[in-house]
């Protein structure tokens, strides 16, 4: 039986590496796409390409979300499989099972993984830069900028 948990806890932990190692991927090409995007801007000089990284940086944070919320639920199942969380809180998960959706309110839900503290800085900060940028270079006005 002992052979029998520690396999399980290699498997969630295969699970939550990989999880891990997506939202790390996404990141990355969020940048990237990004870049490439502002680039293309850069080389044809048309406001219609402006809004385009917004919308990727958008769609690139949801993804991540996703992803560190799965994260979140399989670091749970571990927690709960390892017996390492809290008697009160602790769901009964069998052999090899990985039960994530009971892992839904808290920490484990969407909309708290959307604005945590590892992910919100990350796209929003950027998004905003975008949004300012997109604004005055579409509707350039007397500031000092253009002075």
């Amino acid at each position: 039986m002992k052979n029998n948990k520690i396999k399980h806890l290699e498997f969630i932990q295969n699970i939550i590496t990989r999880m891990n190692t997506n939202s790390f991927q996404i990141k990355g090409m969020s940048i990237t796409i990004t870049a490439a995007l502002l680039a293309l801007y850069a080389g044809s000089n048309k406001p219609l390409y402006l809004p385009i990284p917004i919308i990727s940086t958008i769609l690139f944070w949801f993804l991540d979300a996703y992803y560190l919320q799965q994260e979140r639920k399989f670091r749970g199942v571990y927690n709960d499989v390892a017996k390492l969380s809290n008697l009160e809180f602790r769901i009964d998960v069998r052999s090899f099972e990985m039960p994530i959706q009971k892992y839904v309110n808290g920490k484990y839900s969407y909309l708290n993984v959307l604005w945590s503290k590892t992910i919100w800085p990350f796209y929003f900060i950027p998004i905003i830069v975008l949004l300012f940028t997109t604004i005055i270079l579409i509707n350039p006005c007397d500031c000092i900028i253009y002075r």
